[in-house]
């Protein structure tokens, strides 16, 4: 859903770094769960509020699978997902085939779904099924720019939150992940913890770091967000604008490659004209199964990575002739329901967003220009409009005293752009170092097909070396 927004930054106080005075007496019970037969599963209690931790608590589903050399076990590695609101219990499984086998021996591989998502106490608003959808819940502009139905969206979103959120809903931020991730880690019985944070992941990973630096051993921060504590997840969403301009030459590329196949176009500026008139076409005169934005919605997801260009290509080409459109994967119901009642949650706990509804509209109507692309969707108007504001401040990421952070960063990268890893990197200081990989998508490591930057994190989390100075991966 919203996988690329993510970005915080708070103080914090001397009584937050205080040992905590919650968390489970005995040692969890593990059963076996998940795709992969190694995989087992537990529960952690955390509360439901931190400021009344003898309150009312909830469970929160943790995985692991054990490494298979004991002898060479450094600890536990802590996956950490994107979203917010994507799960992550079944992580342990899905890594566990794609790791080499000197991280596979060196980890207990460890998932979690967070608090609110999935296994973990699952959230609803009870919206309706109309604004859950992808290409509706992310706030599309109308045909030339118009905001009303997005406004009129963002209050009903709201207002359902408001109705039918339950009291968990106030609680979801990345800051109280952070902290059930330090209960997560005194139930493992683990003095410090490495993670490999992806996406949002990144954010949760920093936090984690500024909060508990001296809980933090080897840290992996994967197409990292920007954490200006002014905007957060603002800020996410307004890198969109600057993801797709630096991804979408790939596939308009690749699609010019293509064109005896597609009829796209013979060059990339005729594949993007074409991508172009074809969503103002279909503003205004849409198909029964696809409007411009349900064609941008396309787009931006078919960015990820490049194994999603030909699917693209396809609808543009049926649109473009008439052919039969091919149809978007679905998700059940409950999964969009609790993915958008956890984005709500998490964006507008996390930091206050602007109340005028007209300046979103002389935002958008700004952005449309500058990135047409987008359409002005990543400045447009979300249900944090209409919610209260934050309980507590966004969290400045720094280093502390934290000195083992590698971040790896995709240079085109649509959802967390290099632009935004900066940011990160500069929060971070002199105890980070970077890895920039010339690749397009996103998720960098294991993921872009580049070996120097696969080689250099799987270095990092194996044996601790760790560049010396930042690295440039052609």
């Amino acid at each position: 859903m919203l996988d690329g927004m993510s970005g915080i930054s708070v103080l914090i106080g001397v009584a937050l770094l205080a040992p905590p005075a919650w968390g489970p007496a005995t040692g969890p019970q593990w059963t076996s769960c998940g795709p992969d037969a190694r995989q087992e599963c537990t529960s952690v209690s955390v509360p439901v509020d931190y400021a009344h931790p003898g309150g009312p608590r909830i469970d929160l589903a943790v995985s692991r699978i054990r490494t298979a050399r004991p002898g060479l076990r450094r600890g536990v590695l802590l996956l950490i997902p994107g979203g917010p609101g994507n799960p992550g219990l079944d992580l342990p499984s899905a890594e566990a085939a794609k790791l080499p086998k000197e991280v596979l021996d060196r980890y207990d591989l460890v998932g979690f779904d967070p608090r609110g998502v999935g296994a973990s106490n699952p959230v609803s608003c009870g919206m309706a099924p109309d604004d859950v959808l992808p290409s509706h819940s992310i706030p599309w502009p109308g045909p030339g720019g118009d905001i009303a139905a997005n406004v009129a969206r963002a209050r009903r979103m709201a207002e359902d939150c408001d109705r039918n959120g339950g009291p968990l809903l106030a609680h979801l931020s990345t800051r109280n992940e952070a902290r059930d991730l330090d209960l997560v880690r005194r139930a493992l019985g683990e003095p410090k913890i490495s993670y490999w944070g992806t996406s949002y992941g990144t954010y949760v990973g920093a936090v984690y770091a500024t909060l508990y630096p001296r809980r933090t051993d080897r840290v992996v921060l994967d197409s990292n967000d920007d954490p200006d504590p002014r905007r957060v997840a603002r800020g996410w969403a307004a890198n969109y604008a600057v993801g797709v301009v630096d991804r979408f030459p790939d596939f308009a590329a690749w699609a010019a490659n293509h064109a005896a196949e597609y009829d796209l176009g013979g060059s990339p500026t005729q594949v993007r004209d074409t991508f172009q008139r074809l969503a103002t076409r279909l503003d205004t005169d849409p198909l029964p199964a696809l409007d411009g934005n349900a064609l941008r919605q396309a787009m931006l997801g078919a960015l990820y990575s490049d194994a999603g260009f030909p699917a693209l290509a396809s609808l543009m080409r049926a649109a473009i002739t008439g052919g039969p459109l091919p149809l978007p994967p679905t998700l059940p119901q409950a999964v969009l329901q609790n993915v958008a009642a956890v984005v709500v949650g998490t964006i507008c706990n996390d930091v206050g967003w602007p109340r005028d509804v007209s300046g979103y509209a002389r935002a958008v109507a700004a952005n449309r220009l500058a990135y047409p692309l987008t359409n002005g969707m990543p400045v447009n108007i979300f249900a944090c409009a209409f919610r209260p504001g934050p309980a507590e401040p966004a969290v400045r990421v720094t280093a502390r005293q934290t000195d083992g952070v590698l971040m790896v960063q995709n240079l085109r990268d649509p959802a967390t752009p290099y632009s935004g890893a900066l940011k990160m990197r500069e929060a971070l200081g002199d105890r980070a170092r970077m890895v920039t990989v010339n690749s397009g998508g996103h998720g960098s490591y294991l993921g872009s097909g580049n070996a120097c930057g696969d080689a250099a994190v799987t270095a990092y989390l194996a044996y601790g070396t760790r560049p010396a100075r930042d690295v440039y991966c052609g």
